[in-house]
């Protein structure tokens, strides 16, 4: 999947004001390491992800056993955070050493463009993490396509101020010139839907593999379903610098009670990146105790399970971004990286 540029103005203005809004949690919301008398704050990696109680954060507390299980060079902490654009936030800050990004937000700090353009260090990513696809789901009937939304219409593209709502806003603008734009959290989405304060929310499909607990207690609540994409709106994506885009077969769903036989969303890929100037054994020890004993990361979590290939550690990431020293270096030596991958200045 290609780090792809976004160049439209409305969805930029978006994402900074959810970002500076995330910066100020960052510096306030996210734990402090509690590492223990062993370990001092130089021997510590602190890993940022999303909020407590998801797939993200507990997938991210996998990692973390597995690295500590298997080596006394590092210590690896799971922390909770408000999500991506907060987890930069805590990079700006120096209060965390490795935190997941998506597409979208990279773009942006690549290309320089605000509010990434005075941040004051190199992004360097790691490893990817995984690919989870964003689709639109209604259970109103009279929704077939998204381009049935209309001004009075409620959606909630995941909750305001998430690094998702930005890019699903602008893919949403290819169908819809407007909606009434309201706020949920996943797992509020179903009881919402029911009450009839939400029409149109999202579902995702982690890996392309797994169904998210959310979304099957929605399936559980409501008869659900995806509405089309229509070709010209899919052409549209397809065309956009800022949208990556993919398909896989609407009856893989369970849960949903239709959908088209290929569902068109837009995907993002989360990578682990830190700052360029992080520890070199560091992070060496990190990725090798991780690389070595992934055979035990899918028995964490089930969305780890695709790590247990060590090809997926690097097939998605990002093209623009440069690895760190250590991360290049020891994906090279196992044979993992191609000639498009860059490998960063050392620390």
């Amino acid at each position: 999947m290609v780090v792809k540029k976004h160049s439209q103005s409305v969805g930029k203005r978006a994402y900074r004001r959810t970002f500076l809004a995330s910066v100020g949690l960052g510096a306030s919301a996210v734990l402090a390491g509690c590492t223990g008398d062993d370990w001092t704050d130089e021997d510590t990696i602190r890993m940022l992800s999303s909020t407590e109680g998801t797939t993200a954060y507990a997938a991210n507390e996998g990692l973390t056993a597995v690295v500590n299980e298997h080596t006394d060079d590092v210590f690896a902490e799971a922390q909770p955070s408000p999500g991506t654009e907060a987890n930069i936030g805590s990079l700006m800050d120096e209060d965390a050493e490795m935190v997941f990004s998506q597409n979208w937000g990279m773009n942006l700090i690549m290309e320089e463009e605000e509010p990434y353009d005075e941040l004051g260090f190199d992004v360097v990513q790691f490893f990817h993490f995984y690919t989870l696809p964003w689709f639109f789901v209604t259970a109103n009937e009279e929704i077939e396509s998204i381009a049935d939304i209309d001004e009075e219409t409620q959606v909630s593209p995941t909750p305001e101020g998430s690094g998702t709502a930005a890019p699903l806003e602008h893919a949403l603008s290819f169908a819809t010139d407007d909606f009434d734009r309201v706020s949920y959290d996943f797992a509020e989405q179903a009881s919402a839907m029911e009450e009839g304060r939400l029409e149109v929310g999202v579902g995702s499909y982690m890996n392309l593999e797994i169904e998210p607990g959310w979304l099957q207690e929605m399936g559980g609540t409501v008869d659900y379903h995806i509405p089309t994409i229509p070709d010209e709106v899919h052409d549209e994506w397809e065309s956009d610098s800022g949208i990556a885009v993919g398909t896989f077969p609407g009856d893989e769903i369970e849960t949903a009670s239709g959908a088209p036989d290929e569902v068109v969303t837009p995907i993002f890929e989360y990578n682990f990146v830190g700052r360029q100037d992080l520890t070199y054994d560091m992070v060496y020890a990190f990725l090798e105790a991780l690389h070595e004993n992934r055979e035990e990361l899918g028995g964490y979590h089930e969305v780890l399970s695709k790590l247990e290939d060590e090809e997926n550690f690097t097939n998605e990431l990002y093209e623009d971004v440069p690895l760190h020293a250590a991360a290049y270096d020891y994906w090279d030596e196992e044979g993992l990286l191609n000639d498009d991958h860059e490998r960063a200045d050392d620390p």
